[in-house]
Formats: structure tokens, sequence, C-alpha cells
């Protein structure tokens, strides 16, 4: 069969919606790229399943967050790993791509190689090895034939850190530009009325405790500085009790919005945020609103971010993506004990009005197009496909 008329079989493995999004788009785009001559198998979500893919089981057996919650389920968790891998074999398909929710889908591809090692295997979404335990960069070259990174920095890191061959196929929030920035009257001029802040806790329930009620303290404080504040509070559906039992006893109100949409309308009209660390501050960044970036650690944590100093690459100068993308410290961050009103209030006075540290915040972030952008123009899944067809056509 001559390479035109060849058909091809990947199998994907996925542990949670994200990945479900991911992986749904990246089959779109196989798809049209080799239409009628691939299918699917493997696990993954509705999504994908629109896409022709019957998953082995519902992802949500998987999908848990939280030590407690993985603890509770660790039977049935392993069941399906093992369950996951007898299925991919029979498959037989020519490639594996495993999509994000490392503890799951990693565990996967270590026991596909080690009974097909024949498989080639994709790995779509890099583990913070930037951030966290350096070693498994090396660890993963074993079992990872090409990795897909969604930030530009990461190869460079695989590459020095002897990770596996690792391409930057752009991210998602860079595509969603529409979702996240401001039409003509969204946000307001900060002379224009009311000063817009968004609070933004985190979406776990460890960050929610430890940061909440710390929030909760510097409004109190700011409030009486900065007149007209308005307070933004975007809760994801799972901890919108906890949030607003807790907020209840601010002295200023928060306005409690759940929902991505809602969630999107808020970064749109806000003027500056105060922000757990996370994805969330690159999606303020592109959205353009300034912030200051807190994260307590809990003991383990703390300890392991204290033994990760011996790794160079561990040791970046910031846990903030803006600032690592943009390669300076931009966005200031707080840590531990930090987050306090004496620290928080100045630093957010000065990013609710028209000062050099707002400024500064915002030109940085309008470089992120340029250096988040794929130089060729093509979206981020079309990218993402690319490497998944050479792999197939080098099988």
């Amino acid at each position: 069969m001559s390479g035109s008329e060849r058909t091809y079989k990947v199998a994907f493995v996925v542990g949670e919606d994200s990945g479900d999004h991911l992986g749904s788009r990246l089959m779109e785009s196989l798809s049209k790229a080799l239409p009628g001559r691939i299918s699917y198998c493997g696990l993954g979500g509705e999504r994908m399943e629109e896409q022709g893919l019957r998953s082995l089981f519902d992802i949500s057996d998987i999908a848990v967050m939280g030590l407690t919650a993985v603890l509770a389920r660790l039977p049935l968790i392993v069941k399906r790993v093992y369950q996951t891998v007898d299925a991919v074999i029979a498959e037989n398909p020519d490639a594996l791509v495993i999509i994000d929710s490392p503890d799951f889908t990693h565990n996967v591809a270590k026991r596909v190689r080690k009974r097909a090692p024949h498989i080639p295997i994709i790995g779509y979404v890099s583990p913070s090895v930037w951030a966290w335990r350096p070693g498994r960069a090396k660890k993963m070259s074993v079992y990872v034939d090409e990795l897909l990174a969604i930030l530009p920095f990461e190869p460079d890191v695989h590459r020095k850190l002897g990770g596996p061959r690792t391409h930057y196929v752009g991210h998602p929030l860079i595509e969603r530009l529409d979702d996240l920035r401001p039409g003509k009257g969204e946000r307001p001029a900060l002379n224009e009325g009311r000063k817009t802040l968004l609070v933004l806790p985190g979406s776990r329930g460890s960050e929610v405790d430890r940061l909440l009620k710390d929030f909760g303290q510097t409004i109190e404080v700011l409030e009486k500085s900065v007149l007209d504040l308005e307070i933004l509070l975007p809760a994801v559906p799972r901890m919108e009790a906890r949030i607003r039992a807790e907020a209840a006893n601010w002295k200023i109100k928060p306005e409690i919005v759940t929902g991505n949409q809602a969630k999107h309308a808020a970064f749109r009209r806000a003027h500056a945020a105060l922000a757990a660390s996370g994805t969330v501050s690159l999606e303020l960044a592109i959205s353009g609103v300034p912030m200051a970036i807190c994260y307590r650690l809990d003991w383990f944590y703390r300890r392991l971010k204290d033994i990760n100093r011996i790794f160079p690459f561990a040791s970046v100068s910031s846990m903030v993506l803006p600032n690592i993308i943009l390669g300076r410290n931009v966005v200031p961050e707080f840590l531990d004990d930090e987050v306090c009103p004496e620290k928080l209030v100045p630093v957010l006075e000065q990013l609710l009005a028209d000062t050099d540290a707002r400024k500064e915040q915002v030109s940085a972030f309008s470089e992120l197009d340029t250096i988040m952008r794929l130089p060729d123009g093509r979206s981020q899944s079309e990218a993402a496909a690319a490497v998944v067809m050479d792999v197939l056509q080098r099988a």
C-alpha cells in the first residue's frame, strides 16, 4: 500500500476535561489531514467521542483532584491503568498519544513501552519539570518519543535536562483572545467610575483554604484607600459554597460568579487582580490585567521546593508563568508569610492607579502575542497534528 493510501490507527489516553478538549481538536485536525484514513481508540471524554473515539470508560473515574480524593479512589484508578494498558496493546495502534494528567497517563505510557516497545508514544503537555522535580525530564525520555509543549520555553528546558524531543505547538489560550480581551466599553478607563479588582483564590480546596482569608483581610484594608472599589470573584462551581461562606464575613462583599462565560466577562471588565499562582496568571496577562500573584506551600511542597534548589533548571527566578515566558520578573509574587495586607495593599494600590508599575505590566503583556504565537500561522491543533503525522509516517 502506498503512503498516500495507508490507513492509521491512533490511541489516545486522556485523564480530565482539559485533555479532552486538546484531544478533540487534535483529532479534528488529524481527520482533516487524513480524511477516511485514520481511526481512533483509547480513553477520552465527550468531545473526543464526538470526533470518533469510543472511550474505554468515563474519564470521571480518574479525574480526581487532591490527595484525599485520590486515596479514596486509588483501587479503581489502579484498575483503570491496567485496563487501559491492556486495551492499547490489544489495539496495537500506529501511535499512542497521552495528554496531560501525568499521574495517570504516564503510568499507562510506561507500561505500554515495557510490553509493546514498538508503539511510538507522543506526550501532549509537558509536566512542569522547570519548576518541580526536573529529574522527570530524563526519565520521560525512556517512554516518550516526542513531546508536544504548550509553553515556548519548554523545548529548551527539555533539551538541557535530557528530556524527550520537544516541539512547541502553541498554547490554547492564545487562540481565545476574543474571550479574554475586552471589547469597546467592557473595561472602563481608571478615571471612569468604579475600579474593579479580580480576586482569584484558586480552583482547589487547599488553595482556597490557604489564601481566601488573607485575601479578605487585604481587601478590607485596600477599601480604605481605593475609593469606589468593586470586587469580582470568579469561583469554580465545586468551590462556590465554601467561598460564599467565607466571603460573607468580608466588610466589602464580592460579586461571586461561576462558569467560564462569566469568568471571561469578569476578566474583560477588571482593572487589576489578586490571584493564586497557576495558569490563571497567564490568562490575566493575555487579558491585559496587571496582577499580584500569591502562593502558600504546604509543608511537603515547601520541603520539595527547598530540595529542588540543588537543580539548576528547577531554580527558576519566578513561579509566575508570564514572568518565565517574558524572561524577566514583571509580575510581583508573594510567598507564604508575604501574603498579608502589609505587603499586598501597597502593590494593589499601584495597580489600580495610573502608575508606572501598572504601565510596566500592561506593556510587557503586549509582548506575549509575539512570543507565544506560532511563526507559521498554524493553529495549536494543526501544529500538534503535524508532529503526530510525522511519527505515523515514520512508523
